[in-house]
């Protein structure tokens, strides 16, 4: 089972176009990383130990403490202790994470989860330390989860495709933009609650997953530096590998570039999608948004 287990990961990491799988294994790693450290640290030496390490990796609402730990913007939206936390966040990104791998492409995905939960750290930060109602809470705030690039991957696919419809436990077929609503909703209202920082952090995310959409829509990939500079850091680690030299018709080639689908296209068919559903989509839209979704 554990191997079956390790293959599975080595699979979704060697395997292209499969940023949902990647995201959702890595925090499954990591979820499991934490609670092992929790375990060994407070058997072998004491629980502030393993508070201590987990401390330079949660996103401090302090400003003073934040300069000194500036990773921390990142590494608390990959980290999760709660199992409930994990399960509930990871059940979510995948079923709307779908969405959006099918309709504009995997590499988005990455995209809308960095960019909503940087957004969603800075968000929390400005909150906390210019509205005077967190001024007591300031100096012990901190925030984990991956929830508001969750919130932005949600946000995307209602904004993207507001009439797409899930299949929900006694309340049958909704509509994702419904969905996205309630979940927003409810955050809004759980600003003032024990768990203001994570519902002020969905709020960023979710303004990411808007801003993403609406601008895609217009042509313009906002989430084009995030996915060159991942690309970079994974060409560092990959090996090289040896040059094949092949010959191809020319003429192949030539007619494969030719068709492939303008923005203007792309937009026409989204909006399709977004009056009444991907299945009216015919063969020939399926097959240009899914090569405009390997772009």
């Amino acid at each position: 089972m554990m191997s079956s287990f390790i293959d599975d990961i080595k699979n979704a990491f060697k395997k292209k176009g499969n940023s949902l799988n990647q995201i959702i294994f890595l925090n499954i790693i990591l979820f499991l990383t934490i609670l092992v450290s929790n375990v060994v640290l407070t058997l072998a030496l004491h629980k502030e130990v393993y508070h201590f390490l987990l401390s330079w990796l949660e996103l401090p609402s302090n400003l003073s403490v934040f300069i000194t730990r500036p990773w921390t913007l990142f590494t608390y939206f990959l980290l999760h202790e709660d199992p409930f936390h994990i399960l509930f966040n990871l059940l979510v990104m995948y079923w709307f994470g779908q969405i959006i791998g099918d309709m504009i492409g995997s590499k988005r995905i990455t995209a809308l989860y960095v960019m909503g939960g940087v957004a969603g750290g800075l968000l929390y930060l400005l909150v906390y330390n210019l509205l005077p109602y967190f001024s007591s809470q300031v100096s012990s705030s901190v925030l984990l989860g991956a929830s508001a690039g969750v919130y932005a991957i949600v946000t995307a696919a209602a904004t993207l495709v507001p009439d797409y419809t899930m299949f929900l436990l006694f309340f049958g077929q909704v509509r994702i933009k419904y969905i996205a609503l309630f979940y927003l909703i409810v955050s809004v209202a759980q600003t003032t609650s024990t768990n203001a920082g994570g519902n002020i952090a969905h709020l960023g995310g979710a303004l990411i997953g808007f801003l993403f959409i609406k601008q895609l829509k217009r042509g313009n990939d906002i989430g084009k530096p995030v996915n060159s500079i991942l690309g970079y850091i994974e060409n560092l680690f990959t090996r090289e590998k040896k040059m094949k030299v092949s010959f191809k018709n020319p003429n192949k080639t030539r007619s494969k570039t030719s068709g492939a689908p303008t923005q203007e296209e792309i937009d026409q068919i989204l909006d399709k999608i977004s009056q009444n559903g991907y299945e009216s989509l015919n063969k020939e839209e399926k097959q240009k948004l899914f090569q405009a979704s390997q772009n």
